[in-house]
């Protein structure tokens, strides 16, 4: 029995239209002028922290705990900027999918496992009224590598349940290869979703538990729990 389902949030619960990249780009070039840093940057399914250090080490910015304070400072400012100039809203199938999730007679805690940094999704998440759904979370700033903010994620839901959960009692919902990787860390069961950049043919090769184009393909009393 699935204990714990741990959502992904860009391309899994959400668009937002490129606001997040674009925030990245002008908060990288305000505080360092350096216009355009994010070009050669590989969004998909990466963490927060990573993609600053990627972008740090290209440029030629120094990795210090101030630097990294002074861009995501920037960051949120910029990305509670872009959302509000920006088209974008919940996936299609992901409010009936939590919905279902709630409709169980044993119904699963519901969490985050990011990529972003906390504040940075609880701006996108609240912006699209979506935020309150979740009981619990990892985020980027708990720890760079997705890996290890899943095993944060999977610790978190053990505390908040009152009891360890096995691999096996948690559901991890990405929309890339990397959300399958970090499920499998942990040893949790997989449902990816082709709602994101990554095709479904794409998502397939990595052997999910399960694949749908989008959430409304699915019910969540049936398919995966």
């Amino acid at each position: 029995m699935i204990r714990l389902v741990l959502f992904d949030i860009d391309g899994t619960l959400i668009r937002t239209g490129g606001a997040g990249v674009k925030a990245f780009g002008r908060a990288f070039e305000m505080e360092f002028q350096i216009p355009d840093g994010t070009a050669q940057i590989r969004f998909a399914g990466r963490t927060d922290t990573g993609l600053v250090r990627e972008m740090f080490t290209q440029h030629g910015v120094k990795p210090t705990p101030e630097n990294f304070r002074r861009f995501f400072d920037a960051y949120v400012f910029w990305l509670d900027h872009m959302l509000r100039h920006s088209a974008g809203g919940v996936i299609p199938g992901v409010w009936e999918f939590v919905q279902g999730l709630r409709a169980r007679p044993q119904a699963p805690a519901i969490g985050l496992l990011t990529g972003n940094i906390r504040l940075g999704a609880e701006i996108k998440l609240r912006h699209f009224e979506i935020w309150e759904v979740f009981q619990t979370g990892a985020f980027a700033d708990d720890h760079e590598e997705r890996n290890q903010i899943a095993a944060i994620a999977r610790h978190r839901g053990s505390r908040l349940l009152n009891d360890e959960l096995r691999g096996d009692e948690i559901l991890v919902i990405g929309d890339t290869p990397l959300d399958i990787q970090c499920a499998r860390a942990i040893g949790a069961r997989t449902l990816a979703v082709a709602t994101g950049n990554t095709t479904a043919e794409e998502l397939e090769v990595h052997r999910p538990d399960w694949l749908v184009d989008d959430l409304s393909k699915t019910i969540a009393g049936k398919v995966c729990l």
